[in-house]
């Protein structure tokens, strides 16, 4: 059974995976922690603004997982993936020491009704559960 995410991004990223300009979302990690090791094909995701409402859905259509990363491998990445996932050169350089890194490819993007959330931790990503999912998986304001 797909497991459910939240998935919080600033504005100029969410922005440009609802105009479908950015296919992948990236994420660098120092320890192995959700997403890593959390996402599978066919998943879903709820994209949800930095400081702002849960405004999207979309699927995960492919991922690629990376660990012992070094700083040249980090370089090399950037290389392959940046015209995807439109980091800044000063978000590489503040990553360059993550030992993990996840690519997520997206697919099925869609608007829904804004949906503010009462989340104060400060995880940028969050696997959903029964337990743990800010009200979204029974709302009926949210779009399956």
């Amino acid at each position: 059974m797909p497991n459910t995410h939240l998935v919080i991004l600033k504005k100029c990223y969410l922005d440009k995976i609802l105009d479908g300009s950015k296919p992948v979302e990236l994420r660098l990690l120092k320890a192995a922690c959700a997403p890593y090791g959390a996402v599978a094909i066919g998943d879903k995701l709820f994209l949800k603004q930095s400081s702002g409402p849960v405004c999207a859905v979309a699927r995960v259509s492919s991922f690629q997982e990376y660990n012992n990363l070094t700083p040249a491998k980090i370089k090399q990445l950037k290389s392959i993936y940046n015209h995807l996932v439109f980091g800044t050169d000063e978000y590489w350089e503040m990553k360059a020491d993550s030992k993990y890194a996840i690519f997520i490819w997206m697919k099925d993007v869609k608007n829904i009704k804004p949906v503010m959330i009462d989340k104060k931790d400060w995880r940028a990503w969050a696997v959903l559960n029964s337990k743990n999912d800010f009200g979204l998986l029974g709302s009926a304001d949210v779009i399956d």
